[in-house]
């Protein structure tokens, strides 16, 4: 009986254990594959993390990061959408599309729709079906399917920098939770990548402004000064701006003495010939601001200030002051293409670092040519007292020698030759004089009318025994007009010179009146006189320059008593 019965217990337990083992081989399995995928994403994440990090260029960093999410995740199209100030998408990167497709697509999103969504709810989102979504605003035509999504924010401390978009699983399957877990860290990480490469970029582009600084001012030390500003280096100058900024256009204005008028002294870029030598009215309120207060002011649109021009209107201008010592010297305008987003923080900061450069450019330059222009006003000074004090002087001994002559001859062509070069040095020293009075006149002097008039007595009777009588009457400092000053003075000399060699007199008097809009000059001596005047070369002068200021003249004189002239001219 025991040997025609089984063992139950053995019976039963045989095929239990068999079915144990087979469930535990393949559970084993099972996890054993789970592990090596695992390890096989880790392996992914982490050689996506070193793609990331191993460039410092923010637009490579943006390109590594969305080829390493297509890799890692086994997507066949991703992007990354940057987000600008405006909330919306500034910068769209796309991998899986090439540019012929891309062409046909159309313009790039703008931040609608789901891709929109992730902007307001910057949080990941898996979608089964992209169309399906009811914030779903369609594909454009030409656009390639796309069905499964995954995006994921992207942040830089704290701060939602942009979105990380992928579609199209491989396979044709949807991205799992291990793969929006894996899309949150390569995230993450190219947070990280991203920081690093803004700062580099920033540092990149500071070093790169103050070497434009400095290029600035190399050439401005290099020959001594910076050209005049109508010449090509200012338009050098504002070439470097362009390049530096990333314009289109670049513009160095300076103040043509109109207000709000400021002439185009330096220009470069595509539109160059739009405004070179142009003068521009600069009479927006954020222009005044920028001159007012020297903070650089962004402005939405070019064309509120430049005007209408193809490529400018639409486009982001930047208004840079160009101050130094406290002084305006003009504005630097930077103008972006349309479309082509803001002026970065770090252009408007080194933007108006450059500007201080130029700025003490112009200022330099200023201060070079009025020192140039005060050494040509000397050296006319002291041309002209040379003139006087040295030429005029032998001119005028040698002249009265040569009259002296007449008291050793009676022969008729003796007298009429030492007549002859009398008057020739008379002419001499009536020349000489106007040209010391041109000279002194375009000096720049700003010295009194009263006080010149003093001198031009002092210097004109300097050979007499006696003090002429100076009168000077109504507001004749008030007169500062070039020409009448320029002319009174010479008027002045002429008419003295005249009585000093030819009236004989014990006494002359000057009278110089300023009233009722007139000027009216009187020299009057007590000389010999005349009945009849000789119309020589002085008086003719002397009438041709009241004639050329509207104005009159008159000789008179009485044999024996002496001479009056009266000048006479209209103020204005």
């Amino acid at each position: 009986m025991n040997g025609s019965i089984p063992d139950p217990v053995r019976a039963e337990h045989t095929p239990v254990t068999g079915i144990r083992i087979e469930d535990l081989l393949r559970d084993f399995l099972a996890r054993a594959g789970e592990l090596v995928d695992a390890q096989e994403h880790m392996r992914g994440l982490l050689e996506a993390v070193v793609a990331v990090a191993e460039d410092l260029s923010l637009e490579a960093v943006l390109d590594r990061v969305v080829n390493s999410a297509c890799r890692l995740l086994h997507a066949r199209y991703g992007a990354l959408g940057v987000i600008g100030d405006d909330r919306s998408l500034s910068h769209f990167i796309t991998v899986g599309v090439d540019e012929d497709f891309a062409s046909r697509i159309g313009p790039l999103p703008t931040g609608h729709g789901v891709l929109g969504l992730l902007i307001s709810e910057p949080a990941p989102l898996r979608l089964h079906d992209l169309r399906q979504h009811p914030k779903s605003s369609g594909f454009p035509e030409n656009h390639p399917p796309m069905k499964s999504f995954l995006g994921v924010p992207v942040r830089v401390r704290d701060v939602v920098f942009g979105n990380l978009y992928l579609t199209e699983k491989e396979g044709g399957g949807d991205f799992t939770p291990e793969d929006e877990d894996l899309a949150v860290a390569l995230a993450a990480a190219a947070g990280v990548a991203i920081e690093n490469a803004r700062l580099y970029e920033d540092a990149r582009r500071r070093a790169s402004w103050l070497e434009a600084c400095m290029d600035v001012t190399g050439r401005m030390l290099g020959d001594q000064r910076v050209v005049e500003p109508d010449n090509v280096e200012l338009d050098l100058i504002a070439d470097r701006a362009l390049q530096e900024s990333g314009s289109r256009l670049a513009l160095i204005l300076v103040p043509d003495g109109g207000v709000g008028l400021y002439s185009v002294v330096g220009v470069a870029g595509a539109d160059r010939t739009e405004f070179a030598g142009n003068i521009l009215p600069m009479d927006s309120a954020a222009i005044r601001a920028v001159a007012a207060t020297g903070v650089p002011a962004c402005i939405d649109d070019a064309g509120d200030i430049l005007g209408p021009v193809d490529g400018v209107a639409k486009g982001k201008l930047l208004a840079i002051d160009l101050s130094a010592q406290g002084s305006h010297h003009g504005l630097l305008l930077l103008v972006r293409s349309p479309g082509t987003g803001p002026f970065a923080q770090t252009d408007v900061e080194m933007g108006a670092v450059f500007g201080s450069h130029v700025a003490l450019a112009l200022e330099l330059d200023r201060i070079h040519r009025l020192r140039e222009q005060l050494m040509v006003f000397s050296d006319r000074d002291r041309i002209a007292r040379d003139l006087h004090d040295v030429v005029i002087q032998r001119i005028f001994a040698a002249g009265l020698s040569i009259q002296s002559l007449r008291r050793f001859t009676t022969s008729e062509p003796a007298l009429t030759r030492i007549d002859a070069v009398t008057v020739e040095l008379d002419e001499t020293i009536r020349d000489l004089r106007n040209t010391i009075y041109s000279l002194r006149a375009s000096s720049g002097e700003q010295e009194l009318l009263s006080s010149r008039i003093l001198q031009t007595v002092r210097n004109a009777t300097k050979s007499l025994p006696f003090a002429p009588h100076l009168t000077l009457n109504g507001a004749v400092d008030s007169v500062l007009d070039d020409r009448t000053v320029t002319n009174t003075l010479a008027v002045i000399s002429e008419g003295l010179s005249n009585a000093v060699r030819h009236s004989h007199a014990e006494a002359i008097s000057v009278s110089v009146s300023a009233g009722n809009r007139t000027l009216t000059l009187i020299i009057e001596d007590n000389g010999k006189g005349f009945s009849n005047p000789i119309p020589g070369s002085g008086l003719i002068n002397m009438k041709q320059r009241a004639q050329e200021l509207g104005g009159s003249f008159e000789v008179t004189g009485t044999p024996g008593e002496g001479t009056i002239l009266v000048w006479s001219i209209p103020l204005r």
